[in-house]
Formats: structure tokens, C-alpha cells, sequence
């Protein structure tokens, strides 16, 4: 008589049939716990984007590739360092982390404009740290609570949430304020011509800038619920938290990430106003340089 389990811990192929079989299998009620290859499978999808950026010529398949592996060794090794960090639950370790990934965020903001001025990194990185660390300090010490206040769970997810769409505000105000100052130098020029202010000569490019910054934090808050379930919500369902609760602390977090930006995004613009302009209500449109 064959024995099947001698005969399946010996030969490979009987490896795999038994792994396939156990992956179609109903995952137990309560688990959301994902195995590699599962993720490879969601991995997968991306031949849609390779495949359709190869049909219209878009010339983005090799850079689709690229992210999806950057992407993929950057959280792997984000994993291990959070896990080192939550087994430690010091305060240092936690400060430590939370200042290198805002570092990143000032640096990645200004990677992603085409214009830059000589200091406009140290200004990014001002920016993103005061704008991020101002409510997230408020969320954590005076909303959320965590025991202790340096809890890496609750202190690394939030900061890490409102780093990214500060970055993103933050890009997209730079951008839009540096270009239009560009190429509206004429209109510009002419109102000091006429004797306005430095500031009178940058306000509207300035207030456009601002609100090109807010446009994705308010859509994203007007179809929250509606159309899209965000991540922080998401995350707390498959955890099996109630309705009710992770409907809470998402509105919360949207709060917190819309005040975030919108520091960062007026702090970050302010600074390349002062960085571009002089006090003799001068543009020195020779420190504006595309990259």
C-alpha cells in the first residue's frame, strides 16, 4: 500500500500539488494572514500595465518593473526594521526611524518638480518635518493616546500616512508655483513695473499653486464612503475591527492628513517665495532652474 505522506515529503511535485491545493482552500474565518505566494499573485496583475503601456507605446513597462521590484525590497526591508523596532518599543529607535523617513519625504518631494532653486531641498525637508511632526504630535499625545506615547505601532503608521500625502501636496505646490512664476514672467514683471510688491507680483501664482496642492486631499475626502473605502478604514476592517470604530478613526486621520498638507504645502511655499524674490521687490529669476 502506497503512503502518500511518506511519498509527498520526497518528491517535489507532490510539494507542490499539495501547496496548490492548500491555496484554494477557504481561508479560516478570522485569518487575514497572506502567504508570498500570495502576493505573487497580485503581482501578476501588473502584466495589465506592462501590457498596455507596450500596446500604446507609452514606454513605461520598464519602469513599471522597476518600481513594482523597488517597491517590493523597499517594504520587505521596512518589515524587518519595523518588527526589530516593535520588539524594542523604545522611544529612541521609533524618533529615529520617524526622522529618517521624514528626511526622505523632503527629499523625494523635490525629486518629483521640474524646477528647483539652490535651497530648496533644506526647505522641502523644513517643510514636510514641521508640517508631518506638528499633528502628529497632536494626533498621537492628545487623540489617539497610546500607552506609552512612543508606541511604534500607532506612532509609525500615522507619521508614515501623513508623510506621504504631505510630500505629495508639497510636490505639486513646488511645481506649480515655480513653473507658473516662469512662465507668466512677463505678467510679473510688469506689475513691479507698475510698481507692485514682490508679494502683490507672486500672489496669484502663489494662491494657485496652494490650491493645485489641496485638489487630491479633497477629492479624495469627497468620494471617501461613496466611492472609495481608504486605506486606514481598510486595514482596520480586515482586521476585524467594528464599522462603526474604523469609520472613526478614518475621519479622524483625513483630518489630520488635510491640516498636514495644507502647513506643509503654504510653510514649503512661503520659503521659495522669500528663496526667489529679494527685498528690493526683485524676482531673480536667475536662481529658478529647470532640472
Amino acid at each position: 500500500m502506497i503512503d502518500f505522506e511518506t511519498l509527498s515529503s520526497t518528491l517535489p511535485f507532490f510539494n507542490q500539488a499539495d501547496l496548490l491545493g492548500q491555496f484554494f482552500k477557504p481561508r479560516p474565518e478570522g485569518s487575514i494572514s497572506l502567504s508570498w505566494l500570495e502576493v505573487g499573485v497580485a503581482a501578476t496583475l501588473l502584466f495589465i500595465n506592462a501590457i498596455i503601456s507596450l500596446q500604446l507605446g507609452l514606454g513605461i513597462a520598464k519602469r513599471i518593473a522597476t518600481s513594482s521590484v523597488r517597491m517590493t525590497i523597499q517594504l520587505a526591508i521596512l518589515g524587518l526594521v519595523l518588527k526589530q523596532i516593535f520588539e524594542l518599543a523604545q522611544p529612541a529607535p521609533v524618533l529615529g526611524l520617524a526622522a529618517l523617513m521624514t528626511v526622505i519625504a523632503g527629499v523625494s518631494a523635490v525629486k518629483r518638480i521640474d524646477h528647483r532653486y539652490p535651497s530648496i531641498y533644506r526647505n522641502a525637508i523644513f517643510a514636510v518635518w514641521t508640517s508631518a511632526w506638528i499633528v502628529t504630535s497632536i494626533t498621537v499625545l492628545l487623540i489617539v493616546r497610546p500607552q506609552p506615547w512612543h508606541s511604534p505601532q500607532v506612532v509609525i503608521p500615522l507619521l508614515g500616512m501623513v508623510l506621504g500625502n504631505s510630500l505629495t501636496g508639497i510636490s505639486l505646490g513646488l511645481d506649480r508655483f515655480l513653473s507658473e512664476l516662469k512662465n507668466r514672467r512677463g505678467e510679473v514683471e510688469t506689475m513691479l513695473a507698475l510698481g507692485a510688491t514682490r508679494w502683490e507680483s507672486c500672489r496669484g501664482v502663489f494662491i494657485e499653486a496652494t490650491r493645485t496642492a489641496m485638489i487630491p486631499i479633497l477629492n479624495t475626502m469627497s468620494v471617501a464612503g461613496i466611492v472609495s473605502i481608504p486605506g486606514m478604514m481598510t486595514g482596520q476592517l480586515l482586521a476585524g475591527a467594528e464599522p462603526i470604530e474604523a469609520v472613526k478613526y478614518q475621519i479622524m486621520i483625513m483630518f489630520v492628513i488635510a491640516a498636514a498638507i495644507a502647513i506643509g504645502v503654504v510653510l514649503s511655499l512661503a520659503l521659495s517665495y522669500r528663496n526667489v524674490t529679494n527685498e528690493n521687490h526683485q524676482i531673480e529669476w536667475e536662481r529658478i532652474r529647470r532640472s
